[in-house]
């Protein structure tokens, strides 16, 4: 016989899912606005949904050109996070 959630499980787990949906769609925001920030755009970045009530972004493929801008100003960003001693 196969389990049957309560119907205040129910409720959590759509809390929990409704929390996760939310933390990728503003997680792939921030993302999209730092990507501008350095006149970048990763065509295919989305909030993909939650999956296992935990939050979701979709990168999506780009360039090589993108890949590698987008290396350097990580690099260069971890850097001086280094530098500052954080």
């Amino acid at each position: 016989m196969a389990y049957e959630p309560s119907y205040v499980e129910q409720i959590r787990y759509k809390r929990l899912q409704d929390a996760a949906y939310q933390a990728g769609l503003d997680a792939a925001t921030n993302l999209q606005a730092a990507l501008a920030l350095a006149g970048m755009v990763l065509p295919s970045l989305a909030n993909d949904g939650p999956v296992g009530a935990r939050g979701f972004v979709r990168l999506g493929g780009c360039s090589v050109a993108v890949a590698n801008q987008l290396a350097e100003v990580i690099a260069a960003g971890a850097q001086a996070l280094q530098e500052q001693g954080v």
